[in-house]
């Protein structure tokens, strides 16, 4: 009788520990979080979806000059711990011949919690390289720093990842983001 009872037991345990594996309704949507080791590792993949979303983004310079952004890739540099956006660039102007000249530009940034907004945003981002094409010489650099300028400040604050409440809320504790780590293919936020 003993051994019966002590195999009930253990399917009992059992059944207990698949049942609280198979957390269903809030758990389920927090696929990227990890509670055991306090982290939240947010895809490259993810990212990239996200930061397609707010794309495109334009903004006039000086009353003259529109600069877009366009068709924005994710690049991830874990040794320096920052982000970087690659971008089709436009800028356009009834003072250019032709009135619009088209290039990419390539903006790397730290990462910063915004906790008002929940968000991961881009910080003190700052243009590495920026091509044009078919302009040469003075007009080049002249439109070559106005882009930069320009794609720094569209991309200052962009957020890479929102929140929401829910997310970081399990039970009765409320998380807040701690460190931000850029890796290889994500990044990985701490979770106090």
């Amino acid at each position: 009788m003993r051994n019966r009872s002590s195999l009930i037991s253990r399917r009992l345990l059992l059944r207990a520990l698949l049942g609280a594996a198979a957390v269903p309704a809030p758990f389920a949507v927090l696929a990227g979080f990890n509670f055991f080791t306090s982290e939240y590792t947010a895809s490259r993949e993810e990212l990239q979806a996200q930061i397609a979303k707010r794309f495109p983004v334009q903004q006039r310079y000086a009353e003259i000059f529109t600069v877009g952004l366009r068709d924005p890739q994710l690049g991830l540099d874990a040794s320096a711990n920052r982000a970087a956006i690659t971008a089709v660039l436009s800028i356009a102007s009834p003072l250019l011949r032709p009135s619009t000249v088209e290039g990419v530009v390539s903006v790397s940034s730290a990462l910063k919690y915004d906790a008002p907004t929940r968000a991961l945003r881009l910080d003190q981002p700052k243009a590495e390289r920026l091509e044009l094409q078919g302009v040469t010489g003075r007009d080049a650099e002249r439109l070559q720093q106005i882009g930069a300028l320009v794609a720094q400040e569209l991309l200052h604050g962009q957020p890479l990842r929102t929140f929401t409440a829910e997310e970081l809320t399990v039970g009765r504790k409320t998380y807040e983001i701690g460190d931000i780590t850029v890796q290889q293919d994500g990044i990985k936020v701490e979770l106090k």
